[in-house]
């Protein structure tokens, strides 16, 4: 006989079967006669799953026989060792009974899955089956096959006999029926009031979920992407009288009719679109080919539309019946189509006839020649808990759980109110980053509730799955004061499993010590009656032939103990070893309570640097020999050899005792860190709890972070008070213990540390019974667990609660869970356990097996007791909490009233002095002074240290902000002013002309009292749109720091605030819509791969399922430039926990935990962003000299760039055709920028200020401003560009000035208008251009910060006109960021060639975003040719490695830019070279410490000349 992969030795299989068919034998192979099915006889010494025989079919089939149609199955036939028996057969085998069943005999698999098994003796087996028809006839088929089973795989000869029990029915099921009856009821009377009302249909009580006018979003918002009905059940259905079936309407759909008209109505009203139909829709599933002519029905979810020739349009809709979604496309006329819209929304219901065909554009399935559209109905099912008395869900995950729950709070929430729960309890994986979107929707919904008089009874329990590990273990237990001259036994144990209750010892191995040194050893096999599993055989080598002549433990154990006597146990992770000791001791009767020491905590007190402490770590660290590996004699003695070196470094620290060991030996943070994690619920029932809960959490993510958020239970005790500890799941330390098998005394103190212990329904532990770590052979298993849990509680007095472990919300979100575990690259993604959120008969129905009372007592009562220990608390505080300087009121008036003396002369212009006391008052008076003096203080500070500061958003509206330094924006109305006399003009004429643009667009001036050239200043701005008329707009100030200088900027807010008080700015990052889709697509690709079969999915179906997965969080990270305050007295964790970005322990950074949003109404945010144009601005004033403050904003040179390309001395011919000077200048540099220039046309310095915000906003140009310009239905001055437009405008028109104001928020936000303020628009005259205009835009640039970007940007303008090489020179260092020496600094030609390319590639589609980056820095490049201008050749010894430089009229690059040299490299080069010249490219490499490859790019380019390669010399060079 042959072994299996010796006769199919071309057979590839995964190694984990793989290495269940190496030593197995192929007895035959043989084939039907008509090739349909071969059979390959094996015969094995091991028992090998079915489910490992199934997957080998599975692989023999494809790969080794091929031929169509063919079959293959594997006959398994075993000669096992006498420790088998048939008893054993059944416990170890009976889930491949089961799995075999399920694949050929469905029926017996019913019958066997609902029975229970026993065996009376050694070789009859009883079964007792549930009574009934199915047990009746099929009971003596199941026997046979256990005889067949036996006897031909086995070799046994056993009886079956079955007896029948009567199945009792549980009280869910009793309940259910009674629930039906009522439903049966109430069908009933509905049915005799339908006749009674004569025609037999009674609209009222129809139940439709249709919309006419609006989309249904009450459904859900996750409708789309989820197969249950939403909160609010079936959605109000409007009147019927209006539909596409009225006379005087089109009949659409129909050949031939598009512009004729209904003769006659159709008769039923539902009939929304063509010709009325009565088909019954079939699943959208089942539409895989072109079928034809098909009725489809389910929820519209998306709708595009796409206008083609003949006036016409595409109307293209995505159906989807939650199997499944499909698009429908109709091409309707354009005069028609508002009339179908009002059908085709989102969320509308609908049933639609139409032709299933291919999609020749999309190359998918779709439905077109759309015969008809009806009404139809929601059929999803509704779960509700029906219950008196509700439950309270005690463990519970959210999309915030680190790609592991998938449901939003939001939803999670809204479904435990309809439900009628009182409460529910947050517990994400390690972090409470859904508590502020918990606490909102709570707002939210207490605000409607209030609306409607009523009041909303439900609480939130904010708390966290921790990762908990146990710190408080000694390394030495039941110390006794032993020295280490004492007896010492250091052994070692191999089992068949890891539970000490269930599994055994099949090896005892130990080494003897006194005095230090080795005395006795003890070594010997053990028969643990059972057959030794096939992992531990390949793990330890040891196999049932070696243990089969061994004495059982009840002779060993005595005899090891009587080796042992009253020396200290020592072993590796002794908690393990010890438990199957004391364990069989106490089933044998003998008293033992040993002192116990375990190395692995012993080793991280002496040797705290290592990355683990596994055996073999530890004896490669200190050079101990270990042979065989999992082998107890072998792992003692190694064991007994590292221990002994261990006490040697002990007793240099002076430690000679076990009592001094413990003391000493309390673990580090780095040990802590290293110690294995249990999950662990923590709940805050009080507001000091929520503060502790809190610096848990901090803790977990700044001190003990390792792969996860790790809480020690020290830390739990410290900070214990308000606090309310579970004992979570399967991966609790509790049930771990108990299922590992510890002592009943390491259990009890398990259980003494927890409030409240935890059981879930049997489904949430299912995968240990399919797994070989865990003793759990079946769900009976798992039941008696559960009772042993519910004991300790009444043991030990703890509530005992079931939980759910909620991952999704409804039963059929869990494919969202599925595919993100599947893109986390889980093996088992697609066995989701039933992780869902229970109701309350459900889950009796769960725990019906510990009877009804006590069933009712963990599901109902004892969930709401920890719900009533819990106050009703806020995550967040409600607080403005600002930080406080000193004097900062009276700080700010006396800078602001300073610097506009200083400016404008004593005493102050009236407008002046009224704007400035006005904005001073209104900022005091609500406690805003400290926000300007810090960001005084920041911007002085980066002046004095030589670079300007930029600002953004709309602190440029405020002219107190201009008096105090920390914006150049002016806001004041146009306005001249005499530096020298301060005259000044506001009012006149002249000035007056210019209201609501810019000061600098005046023409010169000179001053009529002094002759001194007036300035022009003020951009005519209004303080509101920064702190609105009441101050209740919450105001923020962005500033624009050099991104050279943004770290030091950070740096400075520590020394205003002191150190501790700053942190950054946290975010959430998370799973994106294109994310969310890849993993959808990866997830049904690998499937079909795996499956070996093609899994085709729509485009719109795998859009409606990735729609589940966005939002998902993935990470952590910080805002770009957001500091958040701490005030001096406060604690951080008041508001918030804090941790590093991304978790990552190496950076120093600190971020706050919670998303910045949530807390910014708290904490002061300043946003100190890194920009470069303050860095390009430095750089030129370092190359040119000139004061960038001193620069005119009314240059005619400058101007022109916008316009033509006459100020750079070219024509658009030079420069590849493009029509302006404006590349390369911020905000305008862009084709699409450039592209409004030539369509506004812009004359003035204001134009641009527009030009920036229409640029800027979002559906502000785009089918907006452009649209209405282009048409000439305004100006570019009348079309809306900026938000303050809105609100100037409205007020012009006579609207009140706090609805101007409101309105023009609500729209720069794009929330659009409401019926009301577009009612009080129109009776003001506002025409419909402008309010059409409102409603569709998505987000408004704020005219102060418009003009601050345009202002930098103009300074740059200027340099590039008046200081072309200081221009190029900084445009390459700054902003080039795809600069190639190759192919842009070494020639105009070779420039060219390589544009000409690019721009073929760009027109055919097949340019990649590197060569787009270039192409981009290649015009500018150029550009500066056609002026004529050129580069030097690199100097390695005056190259710099980041900046070009301007030597001899020429632009020298830098060695960034050399394609395999880059900043790094040319970094070490330009070091090197300041100590002089190169003897050899060998000293170039070793003294800038740089690789050959980067000589030999260098000597390619002929940069190094004639440099020798190396500094050796020989005879010839004599």
């Amino acid at each position: 006989m042959n072994k299996f992969f010796e006769v199919f030795n071309t057979l590839k299989v995964p190694e984990e079967i793989g290495v269940y068919l190496t030593d197995t034998e192929v007895t035959r192979v043989s084939k039907t006669s008509t090739n349909s099915l071969a059979r390959v006889y094996l015969s094995s010494e091991r028992l090998i799953s079915k489910q490992v025989i199934y997957k080998a079919e599975d692989a023999l089939k494809k790969q080794i026989f091929r031929m169509k149609n063919m079959d293959v199955r594997i006959i398994d036939r075993y000669r096992l060792s006498k420790q088998y028996t048939p008893v054993k057969i059944m416990e170890i085998y009976y889930d491949s009974i089961l799995f075999e069943l399920e694949k050929y005999w469905t029926l017996e698999y019913n019958l066997l899955k609902n029975s229970q098994w026993e065996f009376d003796g050694e070789h009859c087996l009883v079964l007792t089956l549930e009574d009934g028809f199915l047990s009746r006839t099929y009971a003596d088929t199941l026997a046979d096959y256990f005889k067949k089973i036996f006897l031909n795989r086995f070799g046994f000869e056993i009886d079956v006999i079955y007896k029948y029990a009567k199945k009792e029915g549980s009280h869910y099921e009793l309940e259910n029926e009674h629930k039906l009856n009522l439903r049966v009821a109430q069908i009933e009377k509905n049915m005799r009031a339908a006749q009674a009302a004569g025609d037999g249909v009674n609209e009222d009580s129809s139940k439709t979920a249709f919309s006419k006018g609006t989309s249904t979003s009450s459904k859900s918002e996750n409708a789309a992407s989820s197969g249950t009905k939403s909160n609010d059940g079936a959605v109000q259905e409007n009147s019927r009288q209006s539909s596409f079936g009225d006379k005087n309407r089109t009949q659409f759909g129909q050949k031939g009719s598009q512009n004729e008209y209904y003769k006659k109505k159709p008769s039923n009203p539902d009939v929304l679109y063509g010709r009325d139909f009565d088909e019954e829709p079939m699943p959208i599933e089942q539409v895989d080919s072109a079928l034809g002519e098909i009725v489809i029905a389910g929820m519209i979810r998306k709708v595009d539309e796409r206008e083609i020739r003949n006036e016409r349009t595409i109307l293209m809709f995505d159906l989807t019946d939650f199997t499944d979604t499909i698009t429908v496309k109709m091409f309707i006329a354009n005069a028609q189509l508002p009339e179908v819209k009002e059908y085709i929304k989102k969320g509308n219901f609908i049933k639609v006839k139409g032709v299933a065909a291919l999609d020749r554009y999309d190359q998918e399935i779709s439905i077109t020649s759309v015969w008809g559209i009806r009404k139809s109905q929601d059929n999803r099912e509704v779960r509700n808990d029906l219950s008196l008395h509700k439950r309270v869900e005690l463990h519970c995950h959210t999309k915030m759980s680190d790609m592991d729950g998938v449901s939003s709070v939001s939803d999670i929430i809204k479904q435990a109110i309809r439900w009628g729960h009182k409460g529910i309890a947050i517990t994400d994986h390690g972090v409470v980053q859904a508590f502020t979107d918990a606490y909102h929707t709570m707002e939210d919904l207490k605000g409607k509730y209030k609306k409607k008089g009523e009041e909303l009874d439900f609480k939130i329990i904010y708390g966290v799955e921790a990762y908990l590990v146990d710190d408080t273990r000694q390394i030495v237990i039941n110390s006794m004061g032993q020295n280490f001259n004492d007896t010492f036994v250091v052994f070692d144990l191999e089992t068949t499993g890891f539970s000490a209750e269930v599994d055994r010892i099949i090896e005892i191995g130990a080494v003897k010590i006194k005095n230090g040194e080795i005395v006795d050893n003890f070594s010997k096999f053990v028969n643990p009656k059972i057959p030794i599993p096939f992992r531990i055989e390949k793990l330890t080598g040891i196999n049932d032939s070696m243990v089969m002549e061994a004495e059982p433990i009840e002779k060993i154990l005595p005899e090891f103990l009587e080796f042992c006597g009253d020396a200290v146990m020592v072993a590796h992770n002794a908690g393990f070893d010890t438990s199957f000791i004391i364990n069989n001791a106490e089933r044998l009767g003998i008293k033992y309570d040993p002192t116990i020491m375990d190395t692995v905590l012993l080793a991280q007190f002496v040797i705290p640097n290592l990355h683990n402490y596994k055996l073999d770590t530890l004896c490669k660290h200190l050079a101990v020999s270990l042979e065989n590996h999992h082998r107890a004699v072998d792992d003692a003695q190694a064991t007994a050899y590292i221990y002994l070196k261990m006490v040697k470094m002990l007793e240099e620290r002076d430690i000679f005792d076990l009592d001094k060991l413990n003391e000493a030996g309390k673990l580090d943070d780095e040990a802590i860190k290293k110690l294995h994690q249990y999950h662990c619920i923590i709940l805050a029932s009080s507001e000091q709890g929520r503060i502790n809960l809190y610096r848990l959490i901090s803790a977990s993510h700044l001190q003990y972070f390792s792969r996860f958020p790790k809480i020690p239970k020290s830390l739990v005790n410290k900070y214990r008070e308000g606090l309310i500890i579970g004992s979570a799941c399967e991966a609790g330390e509790l049930f771990r213990a108990m299922v590992n098998g510890r002592s009943e005394a390491e259990i009890a103190r398990i259980v003494s540390f927890y409030d409240y212990l935890e059981v879930q329904p049997i489904g949430n532990n299912r995968f240990m019974i399919e797994k070989d770590d865990y003793y759990v052979k079946n769900e009976e298993d798992l039941r008696d667990l559960n009772r042993r849990i519910i004991a300790l509680g009444e043991k030990f007095s703890k509530p005992v609660v079931a939980t759910c472990d909620v991952h999704f919300l409804n039963p059929e979100d869990e494919i969202y869970r599925r595919i993100i575990m599947a893109g986390k690259g889980f093996d088992d993604a697609d066995n989701q356990a039933p992780l869902y959120l229970h109701t309350t008969e459900e889950m009796l129905h769960e725990f019906d097996y510990l009877g009804s009372d006590k069933a009712y007592e963990i599901v109902v009562e004892n969930t709401n007791k920890i719900l009533n220990m819990c106050e009703d608390i806020i995550p967040v505080r409600p607080d403005k909490r600002p930080p406080v300087i000193e004097n900062s009121d009276q700080m700010l008036r006396t800078i602001c009233e300073n610097r506009a003396l200083e400016l404008y002369g004593n005493p102050l212009p009236e407008i002046v002095k009224e704007r400035l006391d006005r904005e001073l008052n209104s900022i005091i008076s609500n406690g805003y002074s400290v926000m300007y003096i810090i960001a005084q203080k920041l911007v002085w500070k980066s002046n004095d240290d030589g670079y300007l500061v930029g600002s953004r958003g709309s602190v440029g509206s405020s002219f107190a902000a201009t008096m105090a330094g920390i914006t150049e924006v002016n806001p004041l109305s146009p306005h001249y002013l005499c530096p020298k006399c301060y005259y000044n003009e506001f009012d006149s004429e002249d000035v007056k002309k210019f209201a609501g643009g810019a000061g600098c667009d005046m023409p010169d001036k000179i001053c009529p009292r002094c002759g001194h050239k007036l300035n022009k200043m003020g951009f005519d701005i209004p303080f509101e749109t920064f702190l609105g008329f009441k101050g209740n707009k919450e105001p923020d100030i962005d500033l624009n720091f050099s991104n050279e200088y943004q770290s030091k900027a950070h740096s400075f807010t520590e020394v205003i605030f002191g150190k501790g008080q700053t942190f950054k700015a946290g975010t959430i990052g998370t799973v994106a819509e294109k994310t969310a889709y890849g993993y959808v697509f990866n997830y049904f690709k690998d499937k079909s791969e795996k499956e070996g079969r093609p899994i085709v999915k729509r485009r719109c179906e795998i859009e409606r399922i990735a729609e589940g997965c966005v939002d998902i969080r993935r990470t952590t990270g910080q805002h770009p430039g957001g500091i958040v305050v701490l005030p001096i007295g406060d604690e951080i964790h008041s508001f918030t926990p804090v941790q590093h970005p991304a978790n990552d322990c190496t950076t120093s950074i600190v971020t706050t935990h919670f998303d910045y949003h949530s807390i910014d109404h708290n904490l002061l945010k300043l946003d100190i962003l890194g920009h470069l144009d303050p860095t390009m601005i430095r750089m030129l004033q370092d190359l040119t000299g000139i004061d960038p403050l001193e620069i005119p904003l009314d240059s005619k040179e400058v101007m022109s760039l916008f316009k033509d390309t006459s100020a750079l001395g070219i024509t658009p011919a030079d420069i590849g055709g493009c029509k302006l000077g404006a590349l390369g200048i911020p905000e305008f540099g862009t084709d699409f920028a450039m592209q409004m220039l030539i369509d506004t046309k812009p004359q003035y310095f204001s134009d641009l200020v527009r030009i920036a915000g229409l640029s800027h906003g979002t559906d502000v140009w785009l089918g907006n401003a452009q649209s209405l310009i282009e048409e000439g239905t305004v100006t570019l001055n009348e079309a809306i560009c900026c938000r303050d437009d809105i609100m100037i405008y409205l007020i012009q028109k006579g609207i009140e000035s706090e609805t101007a104001f409101t309105i023009m928020e609500k729209v720069r936000k794009g929330k659009g208008l409401t019926e009301e303020q577009e009612a009080i628009m129109r009776e003001h005259d506002v025409p419909d251009w402008y309010i059409w205009s409102c409603k569709k835009i998505k987000y408004m640039f704020p005219k102060a910060h418009a003009a601050a970007y345009v202002m930098m940007a103009w300074r740059v303008a200027y340099c590039k006109v008046f200081y072309p090489l200081a221009y190029y020179c900084a445009y390459f260092s700054i902003r080039a960021n795809a600069f190639d020496y190759e192919k842009m600094a070494m020639g105009r030609d070779k420039l060219e060639y390589f544009i000409d390319d690019y721009k073929n590639k760009k027109s055919l589609g097949t340019i990649t975003n590197t060569e787009e980056d270039e192409l981009k820095d290649m015009r500018i490049v150029q550009e500066m040719y056609a002026r004529g201008y050129d580069f030097i050749p690199i100097d390695i010894y005056k190259a710099k490695a980041r900046s070009f430089q301007i030597i001899d009229g020429k632009i020298m690059p830098s060695f960034k830019v050399i394609d395999k040299v880059g900043e790094v490299a040319g970094e070490g080069i330009e070091i090197a070279a300041r100590a002089g010249e190169f003897l050899s490219k060998d000293d170039l490499r070793a003294r800038a410490k740089v690789g050959q490859t980067v000589i030999d790019k260098l000597n390619d380019l002929g940069l190094l000349g004639s440099m020798a390669d190396s500094n050796q010399l020989s005879l010839f060079d004599f």
